[in-house]
């Protein structure tokens, strides 16, 4: 009898937005490769959640490769062809020495240059290469375009259930031990999968808020009522990617009789239906909003802007709410913005120095123009900090150590601006703190995302306004030109 299960653990992770200018490189992307995976024991990432589990559970772990990027634009083909020829060695050389099964971390809404469903492909490959004895389970995010061909391939993908994603290397547990349930029962599951016609922008998708409350409310009670479902997973799935698959979709892992928890999904999908029009979050227009801010008096005020959403893919550069800012003489306040070349102009002043600097506007068409401000330098830092929360949202993009790259803090007018050389999302305070920008102590601040920032901002915050920018993540799916969506689909169409 064998000690214990061989299990291959691997990583490929990437939230793809197919709309935004460019392509995200090979060299955006960090690798760890076989030992070098180790190293995540012990923080908050999933790979961490998987390997420390796996080592819990007793399983002779093979680390093959782990590749992730923040999000952005499309994948180049370069990415997926480099993955696969490193994975599928191993994979063989695993499979001389029976192996049980593989552990598979991934986001879900990958899309490379000639391939809309790269999760699916590289599932397919996989199931392809092992045979259908051979386990293929793992981790995915809340946000997956999760797709017929990724459950047809795969026994036990388990999604995170919360997002903010506070979850996810409970997660990333939870799946490791649905894996390990199976293999010591010698079971072979089946997963069943569900995709009504529905997608919503990243603002509609919290699960503090309707309608994903109740949607995974519902997929509690199904695995609670019926022992033989291991898990229901809520896509709520990522609408800034142009694939068939985009939207809304559930899955189920079940042991038992597979039309039974296929009957399951469709009531789900009918009570998402229901749901849909909360799903379908529209901001209004920050113009609307600044009459308002001006009548407070104590903060920190919260504008958030989900169309420069860099946790959604966009570049973290637009510039709209801080010429507001301006215009509106709002003093005590911050914002963050990536800006590269705006830091590189920095770089041989000293602090106290004053410069005329071009900030933000630079990523993207639909980001809008950049703004030109005199600004006093008040500090250059390498831009590393860990996070002060494990539980951020950030912690599940890659651990617990950030790097923002060089970033440099200038003040304009009462305003002061972070700019960073590599786009961070706004997901933990100590992004602000480590730069000398006390958060709670600030009237307004600038956040660029949807809802990932609500774990971190929202306790400290007096009031939250959610603002419509210029930007590629607009909550306002209509303004997107769609080509490979499967139709009809809400809220592009009536359903």
């Amino acid at each position: 009898m064998k000690s214990s299960n061989r299990v291959l653990i691997a990583g490929l992770m990437h939230e793809t937005h197919t709309f935004l200018e460019g392509r995200t490189r090979l060299e955006d992307f960090t690798s760890y490769r076989g030992d070098e995976m180790l190293r995540s024991i012990g923080d908050t990432s999933t790979l961490a959640g998987a390997l420390e589990t796996g080592q819990e559970l007793g399983w002779h772990i093979i680390p093959a490769l782990h590749m992730l990027a923040t999000p952005g634009a499309m994948v180049e083909d370069r990415v997926i062809t480099t993955w696969w020829s490193e994975f599928e060695p191993i994979a063989q050389a695993a499979l001389q020495d029976n192996l049980d099964a593989i552990y598979l971390v991934l986001h879900g809404a990958m899309v490379a240059e000639s391939m809309l469903d790269v999760e699916g492909e590289i599932l397919a490959r996989i199931r392809a290469l092992v045979g259908p004895a051979v386990l293929i389970g793992g981790v995915t995010d809340l946000h997956a375009n999760f797709s017929e061909r990724m459950a047809t391939a795969s026994d036990a993908l388990v999604t995170y259930r919360e997002n903010p994603h506070t979850d996810a290397k409970a997660a990333a547990v939870g799946a490791a031990r649905v894996l390990d349930q199976l293999m010591k029962a010698g079971q072979k599951p089946v997963t069943v999968w569900e995709h009504p016609p529905l997608m919503w922008p990243p603002t509609g998708t919290a699960t503090a808020d309707e309608p994903m409350k109740s949607l995974e409310a519902a997929a509690r009670r199904l695995e609670s009522e019926d022992e033989d479902i291991l898990a229901v997973n809520v896509h709520a799935g990522f609408s800034f990617a142009d694939t068939p698959d985009a939207g809304v979709s559930f899955t189920a892992i079940t042991t038992g009789d597979a039309a039974v928890a296929r009957a399951e999904l469709a009531r789900l999908s009918q009570l998402a239906i229901r749901l849909k029009d909360f799903g379908n979050v529209i901001e209004p227009p920050l113009e609307d909003i600044m009459p308002a801010v001006k009548q407070l008096r104590d903060g920190p005020v919260l504008l958030v802007e989900p169309s420069d959403n860099i946790g959604g893919g966009a570049p973290g550069d637009g510039t709209a709410v801080l010429k507001a800012l301006v215009e509106h003489h709002i003093e005590n306040a911050a914002v963050a913005i990536n800006d590269p070349a705006a830091v590189a102009v920095l770089s041989h002043l000293e602090p106290g120095a004053r410069a005329t600097l071009s900030i933000g506007g630079k990523g993207s068409t639909l980001s809008g123009e950049p703004i030109t401000l005199e600004v006093e330098l008040i500090s250059r830092s390498d831009g590393k900090f860990d996070l002060e929360d494990a539980h951020s949202h950030m912690a599940s993009m890659g651990g617990s150590h950030i790097a923002m790259g060089m970033c440099a803090v200038v003040r304009h007018a009462g305003i002061q601006i972070l700019l960073t050389s590599n786009k961070t999302p706004p997901m933990d305070l100590g992004q602000l703190r480590s730069q000398g920008i006390i958060p709670e102590s600030l009237f307004v601040i600038g956040v660029k995302a949807a809802v990932a920032h609500r774990r971190a901002y929202d306790p400290i915050a007096k009031v939250s306004f959610s603002i419509d920018t210029p930007g590629p993540c607009s909550s306002n799916l209509n303004t997107l030109p769609f080509r490979h969506i499967r139709r009809p689909i809400y809220p592009l169409d009536k359903i």
